[in-house]
C-alpha cells in the first residue's frame, strides 16, 4: 500500500484543509486524522479515517488510557489504528468499480468475501476472487498465501465436497512462497492456518509465533494461536490469546470466533455461567456457524435450561444437517477431539450436555 511519510503528513498540522483537497495534492484516496490530548494522567486520542475522494468518514474511534507509559499507549493504540484500518479499506476498496481490476482489486474483493459469515457461497466467492488473482499474476505470494489460508478453513469448516484436494493445495501453494520468500509473514501466518486446519497443532505453534515476530499486532495470527494452545492442552493461554485479539480489533469480521472460542473453552472448563455470554456473542455474530448453536445449547442444558437448548440445538440441525451432531458414537469417530487430555473435557462436558438434549449414544 502506498503510504504518504509522515513528514510530508505533518506539514497540514493544525491547518484547515479538507481530506478532499489533502487528497488531491499528495495523491492518496485515504486520509487518516485525529488529535492527542492529555489531562493529568489521562490520554485521550480520537482518530477518524476519511474517504479523499468523497469526504465521506469510514470510521472513527476514541481511546481513553493512562498516560503512566507512554509508549505502552502509543504502542496499543498504533496496534488497534493498523488492525481496524486494515479491515475498514479491505471493504471500502472492495466496493469501488470492478473495471479496470489488476491482482491487487481481485485479492481485496476475496479478502472482502471471505470476512462474511461462513457460508459455502462465501468460502467459494473467496477462493474465486483469488484465483483471479493468480490468473492475473501467477507469482503472487500474497494471492498464493490467502487462497491457501482459505481453502484450508473452508475444508475445516466442512463447507466443501472437495477437503482433501483443498488441503494438499493449500500446502502446496504456502510451500511455494516460501521456498523463495522463506521470511514472509502472509506465507508463513497462512501455513500456520495449513497446519491448525489438517490438525498439526505443534507444527503450527512456530508458523504463527513467525508471523508474530514480524508484527506482534496481527489479530488473527494471535487468534489462531491460541487455537492451536487450546489443542496442545494449554486452555488459559488459549482464552487469553483470544482475548487479546479481541482488544487489538473489537470490529474484526473473526471476532465472533473468538467469542465462542472463549466461551467454548470456559464450557469445557465446567464455568458454565462465564461461558454462556461468551457463547452468546459468538453465535450471534456469526450466525451460520452450525457449532455456534451446539455447543450454547450443551451449556443451556447443563445449566437446567433444557428447553432453550433445543433450540439452538435444532438450529445446528437446519444449518448443517447431522453434519456436526449426530449421535455420540459417530461423532466420537467423525469428529475431531484432540489429545487425551481434551478429549476427556470434550466428553465429559459438551457430549454430556448434548445428552441432556436428547442426541443419541447409537
Amino acid at each position: 500500500m502506498f503510504v504518504i511519510a509522515r513528514n510530508t503528513a505533518f506539514t497540514y498540522k493544525d491547518k484547515p484543509i479538507d481530506a478532499k483537497q489533502i487528497g488531491r495534492e499528495l495523491g492518496v484516496r485515504y486520509v487518516l486524522e485525529g488529535s492527542a490530548r492529555r489531562s493529568g494522567n489521562q490520554v485521550r486520542v480520537n482518530a477518524q479515517l476519511v474517504d479523499a475522494d468523497s469526504g465521506a468518514h469510514l470510521w472513527a474511534e476514541r481511546f481513553d488510557r493512562e498516560a503512566s507509559d507512554l509508549l505502552a499507549v502509543q504502542n496499543e493504540i498504533n496496534n488497534r489504528i493498523a488492525a481496524t484500518l486494515h479491515l475498514a479499506l479491505v471493504g471500502a476498496e472492495a466496493a469501488r468499480p470492478i473495471e479496470p481490476s489488476d491482482a491487487t482489486d481481485y485479492i481485496l474483493r476475496g479478502r472482502a468475501a471471505f470476512y462474511r459469515s461462513p457460508t459455502r457461497d462465501n468460502y467459494a466467492e473467496a477462493v474465486a476472487w483469488f484465483e483471479r488473482a493468480l490468473s492475473v499474476d501467477p507469482a503472487s505470494a500474497e494471492a498464493k498465501s490467502l487462497l491457501a489460508s482459505i481453502l484450508a478453513e473452508r475444508a475445516l469448516a466442512r463447507m466443501t465436497g472437495t477437503s482433501a484436494a483443498d488441503f494438499a493445495r493449500a500446502e502446496a501453494l504456502v510451500k511455494e512462497v516460501l521456498a523463495i520468500y522463506p521470511r514472509n509473514p502472509l506465507a508463513h501466518y497462512a501455513f500456520g492456518q495449513v497446519l491448525r486446519a489438517s490438525r498439526r497443532n505443534d507444527q503450527c505453534i512456530e508458523e504463527y509465533q513467525e508471523a508474530l515476530a514480524f508484527n506482534p499486532g496481527w489479530a488473527d495470527a494471535l487468534a489462531g494461536l491460541g487455537w492451536c494452545k487450546f489443542w496442545v492442552g494449554s486452555l488459559d493461554e488459549a482464552i487469553e490469546l483470544q482475548t487479546q485479539a479481541i482488544r487489538l480489533s473489537p470490529r474484526d469480521p473473526q471476532i465472533g470466533y473468538w467469542y465462542h472460542r472463549i466461551g467454548m473453552v470456559q464450557l469445557l472448563q465446567s464455568r458454565i455461567a462465564e461461558a454462556i455470554p461468551w457463547l452468546e456473542k459468538g453465535r450471534a455474530t456469526i450466525p451460520t456457524f452450525p457449532l455456534a448453536y451446539s455447543f450454547l445449547g450443551a451449556a443451556y442444558a447443563l445449566n437446567g435450561e433444557i428447553e432453550r437448548g433445543a433450540v439452538e440445538l435444532a438450529e445446528t440441525y437446519r444449518l448443517s444437517g447431522r453434519t456436526w451432531v449426530s449421535t455420540i458414537a459417530d461423532m466420537r469417530v467423525t469428529g475431531y477431539w484432540g489429545p487425551p487430555k481434551i478429549r476427556e473435557l470434550y466428553e465429559s462436558v459438551y457430549f454430556a450436555g448434548l445428552r441432556k438434549l436428547g442426541v443419541p449414544e447409537e
